[in-house]
Protein backbone atom coordinates (compact mmCIF):
# COMPACT_ATOMS: atom_id res chain seq x y z
CA UNK A 1 0.00 0.00 0.00
CA UNK A 2 3.21 2.56 0.28
CA UNK A 3 3.12 2.75 -3.27
CA UNK A 4 -0.34 4.24 -3.25
CA UNK A 5 0.10 7.51 -0.91
CA UNK A 6 0.74 9.16 -4.05
CA UNK A 7 -3.00 8.16 -5.52
CA UNK A 8 -4.65 9.09 -1.63
CA UNK A 9 -2.64 12.41 -1.71
CA UNK A 10 -4.34 13.20 -4.88
CA UNK A 11 -7.72 12.57 -4.35
CA UNK A 12 -7.26 14.10 -1.29
CA UNK A 13 -6.35 17.16 -2.24
CA UNK A 14 -8.34 17.06 -5.36
CA UNK A 15 -11.92 16.37 -3.69
CA UNK A 16 -10.64 19.07 -1.17
CA UNK A 17 -10.73 21.72 -3.66
CA UNK A 18 -14.04 20.27 -5.87
CA UNK A 19 -15.89 20.14 -2.23
CA UNK A 20 -14.35 23.41 -1.69
CA UNK A 21 -15.63 25.53 -4.39
CA UNK A 22 -19.11 23.51 -4.71
CA UNK A 23 -19.87 25.06 -1.17
CA UNK A 24 -18.89 28.68 -2.11
CA UNK A 25 -20.31 28.61 -5.50
CA UNK A 26 -23.54 27.37 -4.15
CA UNK A 27 -23.52 30.24 -1.70
CA UNK A 28 -22.39 32.76 -4.16
CA UNK A 29 -24.74 31.80 -6.82
CA UNK A 30 -27.77 31.89 -3.87
CA UNK A 31 -26.75 35.42 -2.22
CA UNK A 32 -26.81 36.82 -6.19
CA UNK A 33 -30.28 35.58 -6.93
CA UNK A 34 -32.30 33.90 -4.29
CA UNK A 35 -33.23 31.26 -6.32
CA UNK A 36 -33.36 27.81 -5.65
CA UNK A 37 -34.33 27.11 -8.99
CA UNK A 38 -30.40 28.67 -10.06
CA UNK A 39 -29.18 26.22 -7.74
CA UNK A 40 -30.55 23.32 -9.53
CA UNK A 41 -29.07 25.16 -12.69
CA UNK A 42 -25.35 25.00 -11.38
CA UNK A 43 -25.40 21.15 -10.66
CA UNK A 44 -26.90 20.65 -14.38
CA UNK A 45 -23.78 22.78 -15.72
CA UNK A 46 -21.47 20.80 -13.95
CA UNK A 47 -22.96 17.41 -15.07
CA UNK A 48 -23.39 18.27 -19.13
CA UNK A 49 -19.73 17.88 -19.66
CA UNK A 50 -19.76 14.58 -18.54
CA UNK A 51 -22.91 13.27 -20.48
CA UNK A 52 -21.65 15.34 -23.72
CA UNK A 53 -17.87 14.16 -23.28
CA UNK A 54 -18.77 10.52 -22.11
CA UNK A 55 -18.21 9.01 -25.60
CA UNK A 56 -14.56 10.70 -25.60
CA UNK A 57 -13.43 10.45 -21.63
CA UNK A 58 -13.70 6.43 -21.08
CA UNK A 59 -12.00 5.87 -24.71
CA UNK A 60 -8.87 8.56 -23.50
CA UNK A 61 -8.40 6.79 -20.39
CA UNK A 62 -8.52 3.63 -22.25
CA UNK A 63 -5.72 4.76 -24.78
CA UNK A 64 -3.31 6.99 -23.01
CA UNK A 65 -1.14 6.80 -19.64
CA UNK A 66 -4.27 7.37 -17.15
CA UNK A 67 -2.01 9.28 -14.91
CA UNK A 68 -1.06 11.94 -17.61
CA UNK A 69 -4.81 12.66 -18.46
CA UNK A 70 -5.29 12.79 -14.38
CA UNK A 71 -2.30 15.75 -14.36
CA UNK A 72 -3.51 17.49 -17.69
CA UNK A 73 -7.31 17.78 -16.63
CA UNK A 74 -6.52 18.88 -12.92
CA UNK A 75 -4.14 21.50 -14.15
CA UNK A 76 -7.20 22.57 -16.52
CA UNK A 77 -9.46 22.87 -13.44
CA UNK A 78 -6.98 24.84 -11.27
CA UNK A 79 -7.11 27.68 -14.57
CA UNK A 80 -10.85 27.55 -13.88
CA UNK A 81 -10.84 28.34 -10.67
CA UNK A 82 -8.51 31.31 -10.96
CA UNK A 83 -11.15 32.12 -13.46
CA UNK A 84 -13.38 32.09 -10.76
CA UNK A 85 -11.18 34.23 -8.73
CA UNK A 86 -10.89 37.00 -11.31
CA UNK A 87 -14.43 37.13 -11.98
CA UNK A 88 -15.79 37.37 -8.06
CA UNK A 89 -12.68 39.83 -7.37
CA UNK A 90 -14.60 42.12 -9.89
CA UNK A 91 -17.65 42.05 -6.99
CA UNK A 92 -20.52 40.45 -9.56
CA UNK A 93 -23.93 41.00 -9.99
CA UNK A 94 -24.58 38.31 -12.27
CA UNK A 95 -24.72 34.68 -12.00
CA UNK A 96 -24.44 33.75 -15.65
CA UNK A 97 -20.39 33.86 -16.35
CA UNK A 98 -20.13 32.15 -13.00
CA UNK A 99 -22.51 28.84 -14.88
CA UNK A 100 -20.04 29.35 -17.74
CA UNK A 101 -17.10 29.12 -15.66
CA UNK A 102 -18.19 25.92 -13.94
CA UNK A 103 -19.08 24.38 -17.66
CA UNK A 104 -15.45 24.63 -18.15
CA UNK A 105 -14.09 23.29 -15.28
CA UNK A 106 -17.08 20.56 -15.67
CA UNK A 107 -15.12 19.41 -19.17
CA UNK A 108 -11.77 19.04 -16.96
CA UNK A 109 -13.48 17.09 -14.77
CA UNK A 110 -15.10 15.14 -16.81
CA UNK A 111 -11.63 13.72 -18.11
CA UNK A 112 -10.27 13.44 -14.44
CA UNK A 113 -13.00 11.13 -13.06
CA UNK A 114 -12.61 8.03 -15.42
CA UNK A 115 -8.77 8.27 -15.44
CA UNK A 116 -8.21 8.52 -11.65
CA UNK A 117 -11.19 6.03 -10.75
CA UNK A 118 -9.55 3.72 -12.97
CA UNK A 119 -5.63 3.65 -11.57
CA UNK A 120 -6.79 1.83 -7.97
CA UNK A 121 -6.83 -1.46 -10.15
CA UNK A 122 -3.32 -0.94 -12.07
CA UNK A 123 -1.70 -0.30 -9.40
CA UNK A 124 -3.07 -2.95 -6.56
CA UNK A 125 -4.14 -7.05 -6.73
CA UNK A 126 -7.34 -7.57 -6.98
CA UNK A 127 -7.71 -9.10 -3.42
CA UNK A 128 -6.29 -5.85 -2.39
CA UNK A 129 -8.36 -3.47 -4.17
CA UNK A 130 -10.72 -3.74 -1.11
CA UNK A 131 -8.43 -2.51 1.76
CA UNK A 132 -7.45 0.31 -1.80
CA UNK A 133 -10.70 1.32 -2.36
CA UNK A 134 -11.57 1.99 1.20
CA UNK A 135 -8.21 4.43 1.97
CA UNK A 136 -9.16 5.98 -0.56
CA UNK A 137 -12.76 6.88 0.52
CA UNK A 138 -11.37 8.13 3.91
CA UNK A 139 -9.64 10.28 1.64
CA UNK A 140 -12.25 11.28 -0.20
CA UNK A 141 -14.51 11.69 2.91
CA UNK A 142 -11.72 13.60 4.62
CA UNK A 143 -12.18 16.27 2.21
CA UNK A 144 -15.77 16.64 2.42
CA UNK A 145 -15.30 17.82 6.03
CA UNK A 146 -11.93 19.74 5.02
CA UNK A 147 -13.30 21.39 1.94
CA UNK A 148 -16.52 22.93 2.88
CA UNK A 149 -15.09 24.37 6.20
CA UNK A 150 -12.38 25.61 4.67
CA UNK A 151 -14.32 27.13 2.08
CA UNK A 152 -16.98 28.73 4.54
CA UNK A 153 -14.44 30.28 6.58
CA UNK A 154 -12.55 31.41 3.48
CA UNK A 155 -15.65 32.77 2.20
CA UNK A 156 -17.03 34.77 5.31
CA UNK A 157 -13.15 36.34 5.39
CA UNK A 158 -13.05 37.22 1.21
CA UNK A 159 -14.99 35.42 -1.35
CA UNK A 160 -11.78 35.44 -3.58
CA UNK A 161 -9.85 33.35 -1.09
CA UNK A 162 -11.39 30.20 -1.56
CA UNK A 163 -11.04 30.02 -5.19
CA UNK A 164 -6.99 30.63 -4.57
CA UNK A 165 -7.06 27.83 -2.09
CA UNK A 166 -8.99 25.75 -4.62
CA UNK A 167 -6.55 26.72 -7.84
CA UNK A 168 -3.52 25.70 -5.32
CA UNK A 169 -5.13 22.32 -3.91
CA UNK A 170 -5.85 21.05 -7.63
CA UNK A 171 -1.95 21.99 -8.84
CA UNK A 172 -0.73 19.97 -5.79
CA UNK A 173 -3.34 16.96 -6.79
CA UNK A 174 -1.40 16.95 -10.08
CA UNK A 175 1.65 17.11 -8.72
CA UNK A 176 0.59 13.87 -6.79
CA UNK A 177 -0.71 12.05 -9.50
CA UNK A 178 3.00 12.53 -11.54
CA UNK A 179 4.92 10.57 -8.57
CA UNK A 180 2.24 7.42 -8.70
CA UNK A 181 3.96 4.56 -10.16
CA UNK A 182 1.73 2.03 -11.88
CA UNK A 183 2.71 -1.54 -13.24
CA UNK A 184 2.63 -2.29 -17.15
CA UNK A 185 -0.50 -2.73 -18.66
CA UNK A 186 -0.05 -5.03 -21.64
CA UNK A 187 -3.69 -3.89 -23.01
CA UNK A 188 -3.10 -0.43 -22.82
CA UNK A 189 -3.66 1.98 -26.20
CA UNK A 190 -1.27 4.21 -27.08
CA UNK A 191 -1.26 6.51 -30.62
CA UNK A 192 0.54 5.15 -33.26
CA UNK A 193 2.08 8.22 -34.78
CA UNK A 194 5.95 8.02 -35.11
CA UNK A 195 8.22 7.57 -32.52
CA UNK A 196 6.91 5.79 -29.33
CA UNK A 197 4.66 7.71 -26.75
CA UNK A 198 5.12 4.93 -23.97
CA UNK A 199 5.35 6.29 -20.62
CA UNK A 200 6.41 4.45 -17.68
CA UNK A 201 3.77 2.68 -16.72
CA UNK A 202 2.47 1.59 -20.02
CA UNK A 203 3.75 -1.00 -22.75
CA UNK A 204 2.95 0.13 -26.80
CA UNK A 205 1.03 -2.34 -28.55
CA UNK A 206 -0.63 -1.32 -31.93
CA UNK A 207 -3.34 0.54 -31.51
CA UNK A 208 -6.50 1.04 -34.00
CA UNK A 209 -8.05 4.27 -34.26
CA UNK A 210 -10.40 5.23 -31.70
CA UNK A 211 -14.13 4.40 -33.08
CA UNK A 212 -17.64 5.62 -32.30
CA UNK A 213 -18.22 1.67 -31.88
CA UNK A 214 -15.52 1.21 -29.77
CA UNK A 215 -16.40 4.10 -27.62
CA UNK A 216 -19.65 2.83 -26.84
CA UNK A 217 -18.73 -0.48 -25.45
CA UNK A 218 -18.85 0.68 -21.97
CA UNK A 219 -22.37 1.45 -22.70
CA UNK A 220 -23.05 -2.42 -24.45
CA UNK A 221 -20.94 -4.29 -21.50
CA UNK A 222 -22.97 -2.41 -19.01
CA UNK A 223 -26.14 -3.33 -20.84
CA UNK A 224 -25.36 -6.89 -20.74
CA UNK A 225 -24.21 -7.03 -17.41
CA UNK A 226 -27.35 -6.65 -14.91
CA UNK A 227 -25.07 -6.40 -11.49
CA UNK A 228 -23.30 -3.72 -13.17
CA UNK A 229 -26.60 -2.02 -14.74
CA UNK A 230 -28.32 -2.79 -11.36
CA UNK A 231 -25.37 -1.66 -9.16
CA UNK A 232 -25.08 1.97 -11.00
CA UNK A 233 -28.42 2.81 -12.30
CA UNK A 234 -29.33 2.22 -8.60
CA UNK A 235 -26.85 4.91 -7.71
CA UNK A 236 -28.27 7.08 -10.50
CA UNK A 237 -32.04 6.78 -9.51
CA UNK A 238 -32.00 7.15 -5.63
CA UNK A 239 -29.63 10.12 -5.38
CA UNK A 240 -31.22 11.86 -8.48
CA UNK A 241 -33.59 11.80 -6.15
CA UNK A 242 -32.07 12.02 -2.68
CA UNK A 243 -30.31 15.13 -3.43
CA UNK A 244 -31.44 17.48 -0.89
CA UNK A 245 -27.22 18.43 0.00
CA UNK A 246 -28.16 21.07 -3.41
CA UNK A 247 -30.46 23.03 -1.23
CA UNK A 248 -28.44 23.55 1.80
CA UNK A 249 -27.86 26.93 0.95
CA UNK A 250 -31.41 27.55 0.50
CA UNK A 251 -32.19 25.44 3.84
CA UNK A 252 -29.30 26.90 6.37
CA UNK A 253 -30.64 30.73 4.86
CA UNK A 254 -34.81 30.26 5.60
CA UNK A 255 -35.11 27.05 7.74
CA UNK A 256 -32.00 27.40 10.09
CA UNK A 257 -30.75 31.08 10.40
CA UNK A 258 -27.03 30.02 9.30
CA UNK A 259 -24.57 31.85 7.16
CA UNK A 260 -21.75 30.62 5.17
CA UNK A 261 -19.71 29.49 8.33
CA UNK A 262 -22.56 27.53 8.94
CA UNK A 263 -23.79 26.23 5.74
CA UNK A 264 -19.96 24.88 5.35
CA UNK A 265 -20.39 22.49 8.44
CA UNK A 266 -23.53 21.51 7.50
CA UNK A 267 -22.14 20.32 3.91
CA UNK A 268 -19.43 19.02 6.04
CA UNK A 269 -21.58 17.13 8.55
CA UNK A 270 -22.07 14.44 5.33
CA UNK A 271 -18.07 14.07 5.25
CA UNK A 272 -17.74 13.57 9.13
CA UNK A 273 -20.94 10.92 9.40
CA UNK A 274 -19.53 9.19 6.11
CA UNK A 275 -15.90 9.56 7.18
CA UNK A 276 -16.52 7.36 10.34
CA UNK A 277 -18.24 5.09 8.66
CA UNK A 278 -15.54 4.73 6.19
CA UNK A 279 -12.38 4.24 8.53
CA UNK A 280 -14.84 1.56 9.78
CA UNK A 281 -14.53 -0.12 6.25
CA UNK A 282 -11.07 0.28 5.88
CA UNK A 283 -10.24 -1.94 8.41
CA UNK A 284 -13.32 -4.19 8.37
CA UNK A 285 -14.31 -4.03 5.02
CA UNK A 286 -17.37 -5.35 3.64
CA UNK A 287 -16.71 -9.19 2.69
CA UNK A 288 -20.38 -10.72 3.06
CA UNK A 289 -23.90 -10.03 2.03
CA UNK A 290 -22.59 -7.28 -0.68
CA UNK A 291 -26.08 -7.18 -2.47
CA UNK A 292 -28.49 -6.91 0.23
CA UNK A 293 -25.73 -4.29 2.16
CA UNK A 294 -25.95 -2.26 -0.96
CA UNK A 295 -29.56 -2.04 -1.07
CA UNK A 296 -30.64 -1.86 2.43
CA UNK A 297 -27.70 1.15 2.72
CA UNK A 298 -29.78 3.25 -0.14
CA UNK A 299 -33.02 2.92 1.80
CA UNK A 300 -31.29 4.38 5.23
CA UNK A 301 -30.93 7.25 3.07
CA UNK A 302 -34.14 8.03 2.05
CA UNK A 303 -35.01 7.33 5.43
CA UNK A 304 -32.12 10.64 6.82
CA UNK A 305 -32.93 12.42 3.79
CA UNK A 306 -37.07 12.45 5.03
CA UNK A 307 -35.58 13.42 8.61
CA UNK A 308 -33.70 16.35 6.91
CA UNK A 309 -36.50 17.79 4.69
CA UNK A 310 -38.94 17.91 8.11
CA UNK A 311 -36.38 19.28 10.39
CA UNK A 312 -36.27 23.28 11.66
CA UNK A 313 -33.25 22.46 14.32
CA UNK A 314 -29.47 22.97 13.14
CA UNK A 315 -28.77 20.04 15.49
CA UNK A 316 -30.83 17.55 13.96
CA UNK A 317 -30.16 18.55 10.63
CA UNK A 318 -26.67 18.40 11.69
CA UNK A 319 -27.37 14.76 12.81
CA UNK A 320 -29.38 13.59 9.61
CA UNK A 321 -26.61 14.70 7.44
CA UNK A 322 -24.27 13.02 9.32
CA UNK A 323 -26.38 9.70 9.20
CA UNK A 324 -27.80 9.94 5.46
CA UNK A 325 -23.98 10.13 4.16
CA UNK A 326 -22.71 7.61 6.27
CA UNK A 327 -25.43 5.14 4.55
CA UNK A 328 -23.94 6.49 1.17
CA UNK A 329 -20.44 5.32 2.34
CA UNK A 330 -21.21 2.04 2.58
CA UNK A 331 -23.14 1.93 -1.22
CA UNK A 332 -20.18 4.07 -2.78
CA UNK A 333 -17.95 1.38 -1.00
CA UNK A 334 -19.63 -1.91 -2.53
CA UNK A 335 -19.82 -0.08 -5.93
CA UNK A 336 -17.03 0.98 -5.89
CA UNK A 337 -15.15 -2.09 -5.38
CA UNK A 338 -17.78 -3.77 -7.66
CA UNK A 339 -17.54 -2.39 -10.54
CA UNK A 340 -13.88 -2.66 -11.32
CA UNK A 341 -13.61 -6.31 -10.39
CA UNK A 342 -16.51 -7.35 -12.58
CA UNK A 343 -15.09 -5.44 -15.40
CA UNK A 344 -11.98 -6.38 -17.80
CA UNK A 345 -8.95 -4.07 -17.10
CA UNK A 346 -9.24 -2.96 -20.70
CA UNK A 347 -12.66 -1.75 -20.47
CA UNK A 348 -12.37 -0.15 -17.21
CA UNK A 349 -12.07 3.48 -18.58
CA UNK A 350 -15.11 3.34 -20.84
CA UNK A 351 -17.15 1.39 -18.36
CA UNK A 352 -16.02 3.99 -15.51
CA UNK A 353 -16.52 6.88 -17.78
CA UNK A 354 -20.20 5.82 -18.49
CA UNK A 355 -20.61 5.41 -14.62
CA UNK A 356 -19.02 8.61 -14.39
CA UNK A 357 -22.18 9.83 -16.31
CA UNK A 358 -24.09 7.99 -14.11
CA UNK A 359 -22.52 9.39 -10.88
CA UNK A 360 -22.67 13.05 -12.40
CA UNK A 361 -26.50 12.87 -13.37
CA UNK A 362 -27.49 11.12 -10.13
CA UNK A 363 -25.75 14.17 -8.17
CA UNK A 364 -25.81 17.19 -10.45
CA UNK A 365 -29.00 16.30 -12.04
CA UNK A 366 -30.43 15.88 -8.90
CA UNK A 367 -29.24 18.79 -7.59
CA UNK A 368 -31.47 20.55 -10.85
CA UNK A 369 -34.19 18.21 -9.93
CA UNK A 370 -34.12 19.46 -6.03
CA UNK A 371 -34.18 22.89 -7.45
CA UNK A 372 -36.91 22.42 -9.69
CA UNK A 373 -38.91 21.24 -6.90
CA UNK A 374 -37.53 23.44 -4.50
CA UNK A 375 -38.98 26.00 -6.31
CA UNK A 376 -42.22 24.16 -7.06
CA UNK A 377 -42.93 22.98 -3.52
CA UNK A 378 -40.31 24.93 -1.27
CA UNK A 379 -37.21 23.34 -0.01
CA UNK A 380 -39.23 20.83 2.75
CA UNK A 381 -40.93 19.67 0.34
CA UNK A 382 -38.69 18.58 -2.18
CA UNK A 383 -36.39 17.13 0.40
CA UNK A 384 -39.35 15.26 1.64
CA UNK A 385 -40.23 13.58 -1.95
CA UNK A 386 -37.21 13.01 -2.52
CA UNK A 387 -36.41 11.13 0.37
CA UNK A 388 -39.50 8.96 -0.48
CA UNK A 389 -38.86 8.28 -4.11
CA UNK A 390 -35.39 6.49 -3.12
CA UNK A 391 -36.92 4.17 -0.43
CA UNK A 392 -39.15 3.06 -3.25
CA UNK A 393 -36.34 2.82 -5.50
CA UNK A 394 -34.55 0.25 -3.60
CA UNK A 395 -37.36 -1.61 -3.01
CA UNK A 396 -38.02 -1.72 -7.12
CA UNK A 397 -34.34 -2.57 -7.55
CA UNK A 398 -34.44 -5.42 -5.06
CA UNK A 399 -36.86 -6.76 -7.19
CA UNK A 400 -35.71 -6.26 -10.67
CA UNK A 401 -32.35 -6.78 -10.45
CA UNK A 402 -32.16 -10.09 -8.06
CA UNK A 403 -28.46 -11.07 -9.13
CA UNK A 404 -27.44 -7.66 -7.18
CA UNK A 405 -29.60 -8.57 -4.30
CA UNK A 406 -28.29 -12.43 -4.25
CA UNK A 407 -24.33 -11.40 -4.67
CA UNK A 408 -22.68 -12.76 -1.47
CA UNK A 409 -19.32 -12.24 -1.64
CA UNK A 410 -16.96 -9.36 -4.25
CA UNK A 411 -15.98 -11.37 -7.40
CA UNK A 412 -12.07 -12.90 -7.82
CA UNK A 413 -12.06 -11.83 -11.21
CA UNK A 414 -14.64 -10.25 -14.27
CA UNK A 415 -17.58 -12.03 -14.30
Amino acid sequence: MRRAWPLLASVFCGSTATLLGVTVLGKQVYDLTHRELDLGLLGLVEFAPAALLVLVTGAVADRFDRRRVAIIASLGEASTALALAAYTATDPTAAGPIFAIVFVFGIARAFVAPASRALPADIVSADKLPALVARTSIAWQSAIVVGPVLGGFLYAADPVLPYLAMAGLLVVAAGSMALLQVDARPHALTIDAGPSTTTPGQTEVAAPKATLHQALEGLRFIRHKPVLLGAISLDLFAVLFGGAVALLPAIADQRLGVGAVGLGWLRAAGGIGAGLVTLRLAFRPITRRVGTTLLGTVALFGGFTIVLGTTTSYTVAFVALAALSGADAISVFVRATLVPLVTPNDMRGRVLAVENVFIGASNELGAFESGVAGELLGSSGAIVLGGVATLAIALVWARVFPSLRHIDTFPAKPL
